[in-house]
């Protein structure tokens, strides 16, 4: 089954929530795995805020997810200069 979906995103939860959304607006689907969440709730810590969350996409649509996500973060970065 992992040959069938790639990661694409590794970080924030609030941030994999917005890339989500933006994924299924352009009719992508996607899964999120919350590493921090998981771990809390077997009754112990692993990861960090910061990088707790993974997205995945399905094989197929990887080069287009990626191409989509690397646009919002080179808009991103470029208004926080």
């Amino acid at each position: 089954m992992m040959e069938d979906i790639k990661l694409i995103y590794t970080g924030s939860h609030v941030e994999a929530l917005f890339l989500q959304e933006l994924l299924k607006e352009n009719g992508i689907g996607s899964m999120l795995k919350d590493v921090l969440e998981e771990s809390v709730s077997a009754g112990w810590a692993q990861g960090s805020p910061e990088d707790s969350t993974k997205l995945y996409v399905e094989t197929f649509n990887y080069e287009k997810a990626k191409k989509l996500l690397d646009e919002y973060f080179a808009t991103r970065d470029k208004k926080k200069k």
